[in-house]
């Protein structure tokens, strides 16, 4: 990767966030791929792509509020040989656009990279129109779309660079805002569909993404506290689903955990459950998410505990089941 890792830029991108962290890479990575188009919907300076508009004009092209006509722009471009990135608020970039992406991307294999901003909770002061629980649930019904959701801003980097060199469409969700938690203190190996296990324990595991990521690892370290050891899996590929390390994890573990900021339905947890009926005598499962409804709006930090996203609400649910 030609952006440089060091603790300066890692401190950088937690600052900014991974929306930033988002649009200023593509300043670097447009100078490896020459044929990198980047279409917004009037959202440059929330994906933060000023520069990138004004340094790189030939290589992005904002359609105003149109996010249904941006999928066929995206997918002409793609058929013309473009290695094509579309972004907008991630209601938008899924929901809005959910027939033009089934039909361009899905069934005609055209390649489109797609990055949701803001999705989970962080918008939650917008309510539920601008909030996105849904997303991952939409996109993994349809055929042909990778699905993944980074723990940081470095991961963000790894994810867009993975789904430009990829063949096939891409759903890159991302949550989390400024002052973004880092998971990772250094490089790492990240391939799409193979997850990254963080904290290795012996008694239950935990498989989270995005934001949740961070908030696992601090669960961890209070359930070992209180002597019990839980594993730390990073699923940041949700479509295709990293079934070897839920079986390897089935073999050992007394409890299977899903932390996700999406609907329990439909996402990182559906995914894993289907996995786990696969196996005879599987082990028990626990899914922690939003619990299949649309509360009030209100801050991030306030609908992230309203939810049981927080670790120690996480803790608190984990031990409830352990004690039934």
């Amino acid at each position: 990767m030609a952006i440089e890792i060091n603790d300066r830029n890692l401190k950088i991108w937690s600052t900014i966030g991974p929306r930033a962290t988002f649009g200023t890479s593509a300043l670097e990575f447009v100078k490896e791929y020459k044929d990198l188009m980047i279409i917004t919907c009037d959202v440059s300076t929330s994906a933060g792509l000023d520069r990138f508009r004004k340094t790189y004009s030939e290589n992005y092209l904002d359609l105003g509020i149109a996010e249904q006509n941006m999928i066929g722009v995206a997918a002409g471009l793609a058929s013309e040989g473009y290695n094509v990135v579309t972004t907008t608020f991630a209601p938008f970039q899924v929901a809005r656009c959910c027939e033009h992406i089934k039909v361009n991307a899905g069934y005609m294999k055209q390649k489109i990279s797609m990055v949701g901003i803001a999705s989970g909770l962080i918008l939650g002061n917008l309510g539920y129109t601008h909030c996105c629980i849904e997303d991952i649930g939409i996109l993994r019904s349809i055929p042909n779309i990778q699905i993944i959701s980074p723990a940081d801003c470095l991961e963000t980097i790894k994810a867009f660079e993975a789904c430009l060199k990829s063949d096939t469409s891409s759903y890159i969700r991302l949550t989390g805002g400024s002052n973004n938690p880092i998971v990772y203190q250094k490089d790492y190996n990240f391939r799409i569909g193979k997850s990254v296990k963080i904290i290795d324990g012996s008694d239950i595991s935990i498989f989270c993404n995005g934001a949740m990521v961070s908030e696992c690892i601090k669960a961890s370290k209070i359930l070992g506290d209180k002597k019990i050891k839980a594993s730390v899996i990073n699923m940041h590929t949700v479509k295709p689903i990293d079934e070897e390390a839920i079986f390897n994890e089935l073999k050992k573990s007394k409890l299977i955990v899903s932390v996700e900021e999406h609907n329990i339905i439909g996402g990182l947890g559906s995914a894993i459950s289907e996995c786990i009926v696969k196996f005879k005598n599987s082990t028990p499962m626990l899914k922690i998410g939003i619990d299949d409804y649309y509360s009030k709006g209100g801050s991030y930090n306030y609908l992230k505990d309203l939810y049981g996203l927080t670790a120690e609400k996480i803790v608190d649910s984990i031990e409830n089941k352990i004690n039934e």
